[in-house]
């Protein structure tokens, strides 16, 4: 037989071979860390949650526990009650006013705060020049060192001596709304204490926000550019949609800290315990400044009560992180960190 003859469609494909054995080693690699200085890390980790857990549930009890103390002996409404007054027989006091001057003073504080951070924010990474972008971080970053005291002082100092031109501007113009008429009293009021916290967490959130925007991938702004964006639509369909998480979460960081502000409110804010309609008169009051104006002088039972108030605020501050969780949690797909 000729050799050329012969049939060359011989499959030369290797046999199928079986996979490597896995070891005991691999497993255990594919279980967990393996080498001792990762399960030192994994331990140290996982310990370090659990004490904070541990932490905050000592916190929760203490606070439970001694809030039953004085709401039970309490012969009013806790939660409904204009008066603060401990000392009576029986005692009579309630949160209604500081739970509205908190809440209220933290969302003016936010209303103004939050769009003029975002815009430093932008700004420093998107607009500015490199020479002028750097020392605005650095003065930026600067105001978030300062104490709160200080801030207190120059809220009495600076701030306070110079409302009464723009409580007269909101008298004229927006007087007949009753938020911003205007009796010609002194403007430590909860307008004057909003403005002072949003000075107070403009840096926390402008310093959190500039870092979210740094990181935009440089692939999605030049792709912008390329179908011929102008830069704000850069900055819109871009920058903005990626950072929007990182916002939130900075604007909630400075929420905490307006929430749980003490000294700065305390030096600025004339208290008492009634609700204004207007935001320009003088009165109100917040959790912190109260306990911190009171715990000196109030006896174990006033005190008690005072730990009362400051639970509602704890609880207040845990339902605020919870939605900003759940605002993040819904709005991440849309976030360019997933693309």
């Amino acid at each position: 037989m000729d050799i050329s003859t012969q049939n060359t469609d011989t499959d030369d494909t290797p046999p199928p071979t079986a996979p490597p054995a896995v070891t005991a080693e691999q497993k255990r690699a594919a279980r967990g860390a393996t080498r001792p200085g990762d399960r030192i890390f994994l331990a140290l980790s996982r310990g370090s949650g659990i004490f904070l857990l541990v932490i905050m549930a000592a916190i929760a009890v203490f606070l439970t526990y001694r809030a039953y103390l004085a709401i039970s002996e309490d012969d009013a409404n806790f939660l409904t009650t204009f008066e603060w007054n401990t000392g009576l027989v029986p005692p009579k006091f309630g949160i209604a006013v500081l739970a509205f001057g908190t809440v209220v003073s933290s969302i003016i504080a936010m209303v103004i705060a939050v769009p003029i951070a975002v815009a430093i924010a932008l700004f420093i990474t998107h607009y500015a020049p490199r020479r002028m972008s750097g020392p605005v971080a650095y003065v930026i970053d600067l105001l978030a060192a300062v104490p709160s005291i200080v801030y207190g002082l120059w809220g009495a100092l600076v701030l306070v001596p110079h409302m009464d031109g723009l409580f007269g501007w909101l008298n004229d113009y927006l007087g007949w709304t009753g938020v911003f008429s205007w009796d010609d009293g002194a403007p430590r009021s909860m307008l004057t204490v909003g403005i002072l916290l949003a000075v107070m967490i403009l840096p926390v959130i402008t310093n959190v926000s500039r870092e979210v925007f740094r990181q935009v991938p440089q692939m999605h702004e030049e792709a912008a550019l390329a179908l011929g964006a102008t830069r704000w639509e850069v900055i819109r369909m871009s920058v903005i949609p990626f950072g929007r998480s990182g916002v939130i979460s900075a604007s909630m960081l400075g929420l905490g800290r307006a929430l749980g502000e003490t000294m700065a409110v305390a030096t600025v804010l004339s208290p008492d315990f009634d609700i204004h309609a207007s935001l320009l008169n003088p009165g109100g009051g917040t959790f912190a400044q109260n306990i911190a104006s009171k715990f000196n002088e109030a006896t174990e039972f006033g005190r008690d009560a005072l730990i009362a108030s400051g639970l509602v605020l704890f609880v207040i501050t845990l339902l605020v992180n919870g939605a900003a969780r759940m605002i993040i949690a819904r709005r991440s797909e849309y976030s360019g960190a997933n693309a």
